[in-house]
């Protein structure tokens, strides 16, 4: 992982097609700008946790309602 230190207006550059500007600094919250073409998808991370914590769970629910309906075809 590459650690950079920015000041408000600071920027960073990834690649030819995406630039990370720093908007403002205020307290422990950094605002930051992403400039990339429109294919390139941008998520956060707490999202992308919530929806992988939200797929695990269909599928458990899945596995534990087969079993049921399996259980009650085979009696």
């Amino acid at each position: 992982m590459l650690v950079l230190s920015r000041k408000a207006n600071g920027t960073i550059k990834i690649g030819d097609n995406i630039e990370i500007r720093i908007l403002e600094v205020k307290g422990d919250t950094v605002r930051i700008g992403i400039e990339a073409p429109k294919s390139v998808d941008i998520l956060r991370g707490e999202l992308i946790h919530s929806i992988s914590e939200s797929n695990s769970e269909a599928l458990t629910l899945d596995a534990t309602l087969f079993s049921r309906l399996t259980n009650k075809t085979t009696e």
